[in-house]
């Protein structure tokens, strides 16, 4: 089974009791809030890329202010000609805070809109399991990065 590595960099942006995410539009058109951010280019350092992405999905430059931690998750996925392969994404997640831009909807890319949610509105939002990521790693701030499993939380 082939197998498949992506990393990429997110922000968590807070202020005000809102957090900024980006509305990511899945293949088959189905829409869900997720954190700006995205797949890291070959060569490219992570705080970079997550600048970078905030910048293309949501209009805002960020500036990252920590490293809240890295969520690992794998799972077999279909692949093109029915083939599978094991995919391992390895997301790096930043605290970041707004420093310029203006808010503004990513065009051509993966997502298609970018708000601000008040925080008790996020958990009834049809959002991505890495928006909760996210929040937990941006709430609890655990020393070495990692949450644990949720059975043992």
């Amino acid at each position: 089974m082939r197998e498949d590595l992506r990393v990429a960099a997110y922000a968590v942006c807070v202020r005000d009791g809102q957090m900024l995410l980006a509305r990511w539009v899945a293949r088959d058109g189905t829409k869900r809030w997720t954190l700006p951010g995205g797949g890291m280019d070959h060569g490219e350092d992570p705080y970079d890329t997550v600048i970078r992405e905030a910048d293309e999905e949501t209009g805002y430059t960020v500036e990252p202010t920590a490293l809240l931690g890295v969520d690992s998750v794998t799972e077999d996925r279909s692949r093109r000609l029915a083939s599978r392969a094991a995919f391992h994404s390895l997301r790096l997640v930043y605290e970041a805070r707004v420093t310029g831009g203006s808010l503004r909807h990513e065009t051509n890319g993966s997502t298609d809109m970018a708000a601000w949610h008040p925080l008790e509105e996020v958990p009834a939002l049809e959002r991505v399991g890495l928006v909760d990521v996210g929040l937990t790693l941006w709430r609890r701030r655990p020393p070495h990065g990692h949450l644990e499993p949720p059975d043992t939380v």
